[in-house]
């Protein structure tokens, strides 16, 4: 049984409270598969740290990787009562333990507010990444499911671009 505590759009915020140690990453990512035995291991570690180990699947979960803004895998964040540091150090164990052991992520400095993932600004940036996601299985089910040409599939998202630009215009 694993340690590592799994996060999602309905638990995310958790991490809001309490110390975490939060990794992105996608399956098909070579760098998360190098670095999974470690984070297991540092999961297993975590209750003698005092902080909680989680992860999110950016795969599963697009609208929490965009509140945290991840555009590179495997992403980890260390969250102490909802004060967010990326972290960018050594992905080693001892590194790891040292990090929240030697307290070294006061030395890093937070996230601004208005890039917190609790922040209005990344609730936002959440619901785009939900409608990336949205529009992404209209074009699968449009060329799949139905056999439309792909081109005739972006046709109707350029029209529709164009429609809702102008009803909002008016």
């Amino acid at each position: 049984r694993s340690s590592v505590r799994v996060l999602c759009g309905s638990n995310w915020s958790l991490v809001l409270q309490g110390q975490w140690m939060l990794e992105f990453y996608a399956p098909w990512c070579p760098a998360c598969q190098q670095i999974e035995s470690t984070w297991e291991s540092f999961a297993k570690e975590s209750e003698r740290l005092g902080i909680t180990v989680g992860k999110v699947d950016v795969t599963q979960e697009p609208g929490l990787s965009g509140r945290f803004f991840v555009t590179t895998l495997p992403t980890i964040y260390h969250a102490n009562d909802g004060v967010f540091r990326r972290y960018r150090g050594s992905r080693t164990l001892e590194d790891l333990q040292g990090y929240i052991s030697e307290r070294k992520w006061e030395a890093v400095e937070p996230v601004a507010g208005w890039k917190s993932p609790s922040s209005i600004m990344m609730h936002g940036m959440a619901g785009l990444f939900h409608l990336s996601g949205w529009i992404r299985q209209i074009h699968n089910y449009l060329t799949g499911t139905l056999g439309i040409h792909v081109w005739i599939s972006y046709a109707v998202f350029i029209l529709a671009t164009l429609l809702i630009g102008l009803f909002l215009g008016l």
